[in-house]
């Protein structure tokens, strides 16, 4: 259908900004570019009714990484780069906090606790013997301990006696954490179409060619930050990485309240409004989680419900209320590809599972690129 002369004027012509994607890093980009250029045209264009990937999909996790996940990227990063990465998620958050307000995101500081089955003793004993190299490790970013131990005080079943408790941790609500930003977003008169799915983007050195679903258009400078979705774009270091959640009807009295990692982060559940949030399951089947496609299966479904019974919620009456997915972007390295493409093209993208704690910084990063 042609667009009027009125539509075409307002939203699709003269175009200084475009950014691919309405998530964390697309609209901390869209904001960043607005105080840098008050009177630029920004526009951001998202393939779904709601951000697609998993700004509005996440658990709401505060979070940097716990003890094991720590140790891991010990033995495949360096020191140094292993620092980098909590520094930037630790920072990450502090500027979420600032631009958004504690109170606005429901930022809640309970903690953050790693559980370890009864089949994970030789983790376990790693894991309690570095407390203090790591604590150690990163005095230098929070000035105090990190990790403690503490006894099971939550009752979980089949575990470890003791969790690893991260005094940093805490969680928000990420529908509201969303819903901020893209008020933030509207009072910098930056507009977004959503339901606009970009096809292909070229660079012709003076200009970008975008091509949608809808329409085609032309921009000064693109700014991609799809994450999940980055390797339709040619940015083939990013891989997709489906992420499951379900979450239960409110459960009385629940007692259970903070941040948990289970069996090195792959499983991880908060509490919120009363019920259990529980997510993860994609190390039974990385190749077959390693999609862009939104849905559940059957084995990975079966298991968190599993755990619930066996670990999380031992009898205890529970019912699932809503199941759901969100595509995360990974890679062979954890730091984050910040780069420019090409004359007017740059990209913000694989945030690696830590969307909420390092996707202010990253949008913010993205816009200082121009």
């Amino acid at each position: 259908m042609p667009f009027s002369y009125w539509e075409h004027k307002t939203w699709l012509s003269n175009i200084d900004f475009t950014i691919i994607g309405s998530g964390i890093v697309g609209l901390n980009s869209a904001i960043r570019l607005r105080e840098k250029f008050p009177k630029a045209k920004i526009l951001v264009l998202e393939r779904g009714i709601l951000p697609n990937g998993a700004s509005t999909k996440n658990a709401g996790f505060a979070c940097f990484g716990s003890l094991s996940e720590i140790l891991d990227d010990l033995n495949t990063h360096s020191e140094e780069e292993v620092l980098q990465l909590v520094q930037k998620r630790f920072q990450g958050l502090k500027l979420l906090r600032k631009n958004l307000g504690d109170s606005i995101i429901d930022y809640t500081p309970n903690g953050g606790y790693e559980l370890f089955t009864t089949s994970d003793h030789n983790l376990y004993e790693t894991c309690l013997s570095k407390i203090e190299d790591i604590n150690s490790f990163l005095k230098p970013i929070f000035k105090d301990n990190v990790f403690h131990k503490k006894s099971n005080v939550f009752n979980f079943k089949n575990i470890q006696p003791q969790y690893v408790v991260n005094q940093f941790e805490g969680q928000v609500d990420t529908g509201k954490m969303m819903d901020a930003l893209l008020c933030k977003t509207q009072i910098c008169d930056i507009r977004i179409l959503n339901n606009c799915s970009v096809q292909a983007i070229t660079d012709t050195n003076d200009t970008v060619e975008i091509k949608t679903d809808h329409f085609t258009l032309s921009s000064n400078k693109v700014l991609i930050a799809t994450n999940g979705f980055a390797s339709q774009f040619g940015l083939n270091r990013v891989k997709p990485a489906r992420a499951q959640v379900l979450i239960t009807k409110p459960i009385q009295n629940l007692h259970i309240k903070g941040t948990f990692h289970l069996d090195k982060g792959y499983y991880y559940f908060r509490n919120i409004d009363n019920r259990i949030l529980f997510g993860g399951g994609r190390n039974m089947d990385f190749k077959g989680e390693e999609t862009t496609e939104s849905g559940q299966t059957e084995l990975i479904q079966q298991k968190l419900e599993e755990i619930l019974q066996t670990v999380i919620l031992p009898g205890t009456n529970f019912e699932i209320d809503r199941r759901w997915s969100g595509i995360m972007g990974v890679g062979s390295q954890k730091k984050s590809i910040v780069n420019q493409l090409s004359n007017n093209v740059f990209c913000g993208v694989r945030l690696g599972g830590m969307g909420v704690a390092i996707g202010s910084l990253v949008g913010r990063e993205l816009a200082d690129l121009l």
